[in-house]
């Protein structure tokens, strides 16, 4: 009797402080109401997708300056869109304002290579509440053709250099080299490979691209996203810059450094302060050219070695289209040399000699070479 009288009273208790606090949970112990028609519209926007996009399929290929047609699909029950804004790479490109809800984009937009997004938002009541996304894949409209080669002069090089940055100027080769405990900076005779002066970087340092800005020497490491700015005098450390990929290649394309970091990426960017301005995705005809290392910038074009191959790759510096190959198979004959292993890498160009050089890692040699076009 006596339990039953505490478990009455417990929830007699219980719905005293449920109504208490429903009393105050509002204000002048009302609970707050909201108005219906606001509930029903929330819901239906909730609810309904003013728009979907049919066409183009998710990562459809195009070839650069072809069309790209968007199709879109809007509910057959409920509001229509007030007007669709179509979008290309961020871009706006279109405003439609009533059905056919088509487009096609023109082929002036899909000039530069890479994975672009076309965004279509509907609005309704002036306001945007459809949004829909797909991304489509723009191939070079260039099938690349591979160039032979001559040799036309070599010089000794540095067995032990394993090159990963190589640029001329002024009479002298400059390199970088990697390896953890190995990597350096270097000034090079290039008549006899001698080393004339040396920086050597911090032990846990992988050393990679290095390129000539105004009078200082820019060099990149790895995987630890620091890289170093030179007096190219005296190799006195001036700054330290950051950047959030790995770092591979570099070269200095009239006023913008631009950088690799061994996918098909390039980075364009402003050397004072080391700040991507824009970007190239490296396409040819079929698929995306990855493993993009050390560059060099010649007469209007990039050039790229392909880590692990004998080719280097031309690159529009515009678009993102590879022009061309240069097979460099077979330039390096030395049976003490695995090439498999110490690969291609290192490209430099003298602008007014109009020469090209290249070497590899840890090769004994360097060689100044002409392009067959």
């Amino acid at each position: 009797m006596q339990n039953g009288r505490i478990k009455y009273l417990s929830l007699i208790l219980i719905i005293l402080l449920t109504v208490w606090v429903l009393s105050c949970s509002g204000r002048s112990g009302k609970i707050r109401e909201i108005p219906a028609e606001k509930i029903t519209d929330e819901k239906v926007e909730a609810e309904i997708k003013l728009i979907r996009i049919i066409t183009p399929e998710e990562n459809m290929k195009f070839k650069s300056g072809d069309p790209v047609e968007v199709n879109l699909a809007t509910p057959t029950i409920g509001p229509s869109p007030d007007s669709v804004l179509i979008f290309y790479d961020g871009r706006i490109v279109t405003n439609l304002k009533s059905e056919p809800w088509k487009y096609s984009i023109p082929g002036s937009f899909s000039v530069s290579t890479g994975k672009k997004s076309v965004k279509a938002t509907a609005f309704r009541n002036g306001r945007p509440v459809t949004s829909a996304t797909r991304f489509v894949v723009i191939l070079s409209d260039i099938i690349p053709e591979r160039h032979d080669y001559k040799v036309i002069n070599f010089y000794p090089h540095d067995r032990s250099a394993f090159t990963q940055g190589l640029f001329y100027d002024d009479g002298f080769l400059y390199e970088g080299t990697g390896q953890e405990t190995g990597s350096t900076l270097r000034e090079v005779e290039l008549s006899t490979g001698k080393v004339i002066r040396q920086l050597n970087l911090s032990p846990e340092l992988f050393g990679e691209g290095i390129t000539l800005y105004k009078d200082r020497i820019y060099q990149v490491t790895w995987r630890s996203k620091v890289g170093f700015i030179y007096d190219k005098t005296t190799f006195r450390q001036i700054n330290k810059f950051y950047y959030q990929s790995e770092g591979w290649g570099l070269t200095t394309m009239n006023d913008h450094i631009v950088m690799s970091d061994g996918t098909n990426i390039l980075y364009i960017i402003e050397p004072e302060m080391f700040t991507v301005v824009t970007r190239l995705e490296v396409y040819d005809n079929v698929n995306m050219i990855d493993q993009l290392n050390e560059l060099e910038y010649i007469n209007g074009e990039i050039w790229a070695n392909i880590w692990n191959s004998d080719l280097i790759a031309r690159i529009d510096p515009v678009s993102g289209k590879l022009l061309s190959y240069v097979d460099l198979k077979g330039i390096l004959k030395d049976q003490d040399t695995d090439t498999s292993i110490n690969v291609l890498n290192g490209i430099a160009f003298d602008k007014e000699g109009g020469r090209i050089f290249v070497t590899g890692k840890n090769w004994p040699k360097l060689f100044e070479i002409k392009v067959k076009e």
